[in-house]
């Protein structure tokens, strides 16, 4: 990836399953996409190659080249921006606060004593760069 931008358009979770294959390989057809889903998620040929246009005229990949009939495209935005996307999109649903998400991820045990310390000190080094600006 030579450029990675934010994503501004919402991605659905088949589109996020193709980035997420895209991302391992780098850069791929669409034939190579489409062989590399997990074997209990295979579809169409033609459902892969709507989606991959989908997400190029999102600007979440781009075609680089071709070889014979096949177009190789590689993604363009990286996995970080992607989810940061998705979750502003989901914080904005409760008003900008993640209190909301949060206790639910506590109460239902999907967020570890691990997670809360990463995000302490990830809080920690944001305050430290601002500090610093």
């Amino acid at each position: 990836m030579s450029k990675t931008k934010s994503l501004s358009e919402r991605l659905s979770r088949s589109e996020l399953q193709l980035l997420q294959v895209l991302w391992k390989l780098k850069s791929a057809s669409i034939r190579e996409i489409q062989e590399s889903l997990p074997t209990n998620r295979q579809v169409e040929y033609t459902t892969v190659q709507t989606l991959i246009y989908r997400l190029e005229k999102k600007g979440a990949i781009r075609r680089t080249k071709k070889i014979g009939n096949a177009h190789i495209f590689e993604p363009l935005v990286s996995p970080k921006s992607a989810v940061g996307t998705m979750v502003d999109d989901l914080l904005a649903l409760f008003g900008g606060s993640a209190a909301p998400v949060m206790a639910h991820m506590a109460e239902s045990g999907q967020i570890t004593l691990e997670d809360l310390k990463a995000l302490e000190n990830a809080i920690k080094e944001r305050a430290r760069k601002e500090e610093e600006s």
